[in-house]
């Protein structure tokens, strides 16, 4: 099922773009989304940021202006080949650092070679991780909420670290690459958005 980032301030032009498209949209408000449900049997589901839920109005613009970014909140983004780390107050990023960490890739050597180079391979990817986690504990220190992404097991990896234990990941998941600086500006970006699920009726 489509899932796409919706800016806060584009939300009812897409709104009618989707009515243009499909034909007269019913709106509820259903499970903390507000669901539209269009003439041709197309519908979208449209939750707020950061795990927020909605029960306003059955209206675009209700929605609209309940988007707000928490007062304090931070992103953490990790893969095997670097990690970016943001502090945000409201919609201003106000300290980050982005890194990279070299972790060799897979081999197809066999026996006592594969197995050091597996070793070597781990040994690289734990330091990447404590790396990050240096870093998350010192910008992320004093937040209860981040917006996460990257790789599932590298990112559970990091928040395992006892500093960030009262860290709660909040939002849609950012299946990323690896981070960079305008992978961390657009996640930022994403996070602050309406998350839309969009299915299409059969044309």
């Amino acid at each position: 099922m489509p899932e796409v980032f919706v800016p806060v301030q584009r939300w009812p032009r897409w709104c009618e773009n989707f009515q243009s498209s499909h034909g007269a949209t019913a709106l509820v408000t259903d499970g903390g989304a507000l669901r539209g449900t269009a003439a041709d049997g197309s519908w979208f589901a449209a939750r707020l940021p950061f795990s927020s839920s909605y029960d306003g109005a059955a209206e675009a613009v209700a929605l609209v202006g309940e988007a707000r970014p928490p007062q304090r909140w931070g992103v953490l983004l990790v893969r095997k080949g670097g990690f970016a780390v943001g502090r945000l107050e409201g919609t201003q990023l106000v300290e980050s650092k982005v890194g990279q960490r070299h972790v060799q890739g897979r081999t197809k050597a066999g026996g006592q070679s594969q197995q050091r180079f597996a070793r070597r391979r781990a040994n690289q990817a734990r330091d990447a991780f404590e790396a990050a986690a240096d870093h998350a504990a010192r910008i992320l220190a004093g937040l209860d909420v981040v917006v996460a992404g990257g790789d599932r097991t590298a990112v559970a990896e990091v928040l395992e670290d006892a500093r960030l234990a009262r860290l709660e990941v909040v939002g849609a998941w950012h299946a990323v690459p690896d981070p960079r600086r305008a992978v961390l500006e657009k996640v930022i970006a994403d996070a602050q958005s309406l998350h839309v699920e969009v299915e299409n009726a059969p044309s």
